[in-house]
């Protein structure tokens, strides 16, 4: 019976040790409590192995002060599960009696039953920490979790065993996909290097045969740049694409080029420029997983595999271009889902110059009816220094975004200068609607020259005249900057060009032929076009910041996507805009019942 139960003893203490260092999990600290509860329990189970039982009992007595400890010790988020603690604490109570009351086989039981409860608890502080919240997660931390299943691949893949590899793989993929975002907002760069490395090492794995070597080298990378960030070493950019500018135009352009290199038999330039493709993916695979989760998925998952295919021996090339065709056929209706076209830009310069015409025009006429001459040239002065204002900050504009024209920073700044957009149009769209009848425009007017007149001074017209002028400049500006991005320059200048010849027509049938304009058909209609700009301009910025990874993306497939109202499949997009519309809408209800009044 006794020689049992040693030998019992004995391969519980050697399953709890192995169960306790195979798997080396950091805590708060090397020397916590928690480390300690294993070696007490096996030291009891030593002393009653050989009948110690008063031994035993101190022992047990150390270890129910150590249990004290570690309960008083853990923190909400650190609390275990209440049924693991109170097995603790029952098995405890439970031992301490038979000690008691003399020790022998009961004793022994329940020694058995308390070794068992404690490592149930210290097994449960392990995968709670291999299972932390990727929420609370910090970025070195997230790396540090994927270390275990890269070294079981690698091991796998140096002992050639294939289905091991894959297996490890797939795990790896499995606590990628939870930390990914983590890594991504800490580190974008690195984030664009792992996410290479894995994909990479996924069509060494997946090609027929495997290709060994390349595997091999790729998941070192891996495990490399993984170590050092969990390190907190810097990370070098290297020849990585993150710090690179790129489109999803242009990484469509690589995918038909690697199929038309692939319909020559020219497999050897197709895989590179498969890698290449492989390279450049991370920085603009935001746009694809937010315009549709299933597309994203397909993606990654069929570049691997079509890569594998070419990589083949002998290259599996039909396959590859069937994969190849479904690749772009879906990329294709996402490649224009963000452009701007040649008129959103001119509605833009239209509004924003037709009104300062009109500023201007309603300045000199106003003089001319007072009999006041000498204020024209200093208001047209005024209008000429409001215009070069306005050049040279759309100049210090255009520097700072191609400062900021690289990786998700392009995507950051478009996102927050958009937003900053809507903020001045919805502005802009109230002040409209409130002066769209002939008097209230006026007196608007009116109050601004009588305010510059009373001054008696002639530059007080000036800087009214230039402040205008400089408004509406800023304002185009600004706008233009929130959609420079996402605009093909051709459209960009095309739409500015054609604003410049209309408002050059208009503002000399007004100012020199003194045309009078319709006000509340014009106010009216700048009002709905704002509007619009809102609309838009809100799905987008947010859209901006969803892809540099600022804002959360809750994909639904189901919700509505139109390109040219700025709507994508997100309840992050969808909401605001809703909220947005509800908000118009009372505006105008409000405006109009203060008119009536």
């Amino acid at each position: 019976m006794r020689k049992g139960f040693i030998i019992r003893i004995i391969t519980i203490i050697i399953l709890l040790t192995t169960c306790n260092w195979a798997n080396p999990v950091s805590y708060a600290s090397d020397d916590s409590k928690q480390d300690h509860l294993m070696p007490a329990v096996g030291s009891i189970l030593v002393e009653a192995g050989h009948a110690k039982w008063k031994q035993a009992s101190l022992d047990l007595e150390e270890l129910q002060s150590l249990w004290n400890s570690v309960k008083a010790a853990e923190t909400p988020s650190e609390g275990k599960s209440s049924e693991l603690v109170a097995n603790v604490d029952t098995a405890l109570t439970e031992a301490t009696t038979k000690l008691n009351d003399g020790g022998g086989e009961p004793a022994k039981q329940a020694l058995t039953t308390l070794a068992k409860a404690v490592d149930a608890y210290v097994s449960s502080l392990q995968n709670d920490t291999q299972s932390v919240d990727p929420n609370k997660l910090t970025g070195p931390t997230s790396a540090q979790l994927l270390l275990p299943a890269a070294k079981n691949s690698l091991n796998a893949i140096n002992e050639k065993d294939w289905s091991q590899a894959k297996q490890n793989y797939r795990q790896l993929i499995d606590e990628w996909s939870e930390v990914e975002n983590t890594i991504r907002a800490d580190n974008n760069v690195l984030y664009s290097q792992l996410e290479t490395k894995i994909t990479l090492v996924r069509v060494a794995i997946q090609a027929e045969p495997p290709r060994q070597e390349q595997a091999n080298q790729e998941m070192q990378s891996l495990l490399t740049l993984l170590t050092d960030y969990a390190q907190g070493k810097t990370i070098e950019s290297g020849s990585n694409s993150s710090n690179q500018t790129y489109s999803l135009e242009e990484l469509l352009n690589i995918l038909k080029e690697a199929r038309q290199q692939t319909e020559n038999g020219q497999s050897a330039e197709a895989v590179k420029q498969m890698e290449q493709f492989i390279t450049i993916w991370p920085t603009v695979e935001g746009k694809v997983q937010i315009s549709s989760s299933s597309t994203y998925t397909r993606i990654e998952n069929e570049t691997a595999l079509v890569t594998g295919q070419l990589l083949s021996n002998p290259p599996k090339l039909t396959e590859a271009i069937q994969i190849m065709d479904n690749m772009i056929a879906e990329l294709e209706p996402i490649v224009g889902e963000q452009t701007y076209t040649a008129w959103d830009a001119a509605l833009i310069l239209l509004r924003e110059g037709l009104e300062a015409i009109l500023v201007l025009a309603a300045l000199l006429s106003y003089l001319k009816r007072s009999d006041n001459t000498k204020g024209r040239k200093w208001i047209w002065t005024g209008a000429v220094t409001g215009l070069v204002g306005s050049a040279i900050l759309a100049l210090i504009l255009i520097y700072t975004i191609s400062q900021a024209a690289s990786g998700s920073a392009r995507e950051l700044f478009e996102g927050i200068t958009g937003l900053v957009s809507v903020v001045m149009m919805l502005t802009i769209g109230h002040w409209l609607h409130s002066k769209s009848n002939t008097s209230a425009w006026n007196n608007y007017v009116g109050a601004r020259v009588d305010s510059a007149l009373a001054r008696g001074s002639l530059w007080s017209l000036f800087s009214v005249s230039a402040l205008a002028i400089l408004r509406e400049g800023a304002e185009t500006t600004i706008f233009y900057v929130g959609m420079a991005p996402s605009i093909d320059p051709y459209q960009l200048l095309l739409g500015i060009g054609i604003a410049l010849v209309i408002l050059f027509i208009l503002g000399y049938a007004i100012i020199a032929l003194s045309v009078r304009l319709p006000l509340r058909a014009f106010f009216l209609t700048a009002t709905v076009l704002i509007y619009y700009l809102v609309f838009r301009f809100l799905g987008e910025s947010i859209h901006s910041l969803q892809i540099a990874g600022k804002l959360s993306a809750h994909a639904v497939e189901q919700l509505p996507s139109i390109a040219w109202l700025g709507m994508y499949p997100t309840w992050e997009t969808f909401i605001p805009q809703i909220v947005a519309l509800i908000f118009i809408g009372w505006q105008l209800v409000r405006q109009e019942l203060i008119k009536r009044k």
